[in-house]
């Protein structure tokens, strides 16, 4: 069966450029030009991945986003932006956004970063039929504890929900504690690529997982800066 991918996009010549590209992935796609319209959709169906405009006529993208990530977790959603709007690159990205793509953007682009997007999908959807038949799914490290199969985090007992892309994000610092990783190793290990001018995405993810985890996000203890370097998972105060 063929994945689905849902184009939100008002500008049909825009909306049919990118479903005549994803066909070359032999990916099934279809496009809704309205944001209320496309909320239902995207509710109501399974799409594997969603590519969301910011701006639509009806519901905008960034309120598109925020209340489909409240209500699928999960879902790998993709949004454009201008390439002259970083606050809206920002914004998508802290309502919970996997990814965004400047427009205009290239084919190759395009079609790299759905690839890895699927990638992360078909990966979490087998990791966690796998561990379904496992005794144990659980990594433990201090306080902070993994749970794979349900996909679940909690710290000192404490339940913390997160994205698919938060959740693959921490779970990679966690597999490496105390290492210092850059955005660029970060981008390559968790996205799976490497496009320079995109950090803020790394960004964006590093500080809502703070908001989530750490009891001052402004003075983070367990995800830490190494100034000049990148981001690491300080071990020892995961035991605090």
């Amino acid at each position: 069966m063929k994945d689905k991918v849902l184009i939100v996009e008002d500008e049909l010549d825009i909306a049919e450029l990118i479903k005549v590209h994803l066909s070359e992935l032999d990916l099934e796609a279809e496009i809704c030009g309205h944001g209320d319209l496309a909320l239902k959709m995207a509710l109501n169906q399974d799409f594997q991945l969603v590519i969301l405009d910011v701006m639509l006529p009806g519901t905008n993208g960034l309120d598109i986003c925020r209340e489909l990530r409240s209500a699928k977790p999960l879902q790998a959603i993709m949004m454009l932006t201008s390439r002259t709007s970083e606050t809206d690159r920002v914004l998508g990205l802290e309502l919970g956004a996997d990814d965004y793509l400047s427009k205009p953007f290239s084919v190759r682009e395009l079609q790299a970063r759905v690839r890895s997007q699927l990638r992360r999908v078909h990966s979490l959807a087998q990791s966690r039929s796998q561990e379904q038949n496992q005794e144990s799914a659980v990594t433990c490290i201090g306080d902070l504890m993994v749970d794979h199969r349900c996909h679940l985090v909690t710290y000192q007992n404490e339940a913390i929900e997160l994205t698919s892309t938060e959740f693959d994000l921490l779970s990679f610092l966690g597999k490496h504690p105390d290492q210092v990783f850059s955005r660029a190793q970060l981008l390559d290990s968790v996205w799976g690529y490497h496009h320079s001018g995109y950090e803020h995405t790394v960004n964006s993810h590093i500080n809502r997982l703070r908001t989530k985890i750490e009891k001052e996000s402004s003075h983070p203890e367990m995800i830490v800066t190494v100034w000049g370097v990148g981001y690491k998972l300080e071990q020892s105060a995961l035991h605090l």
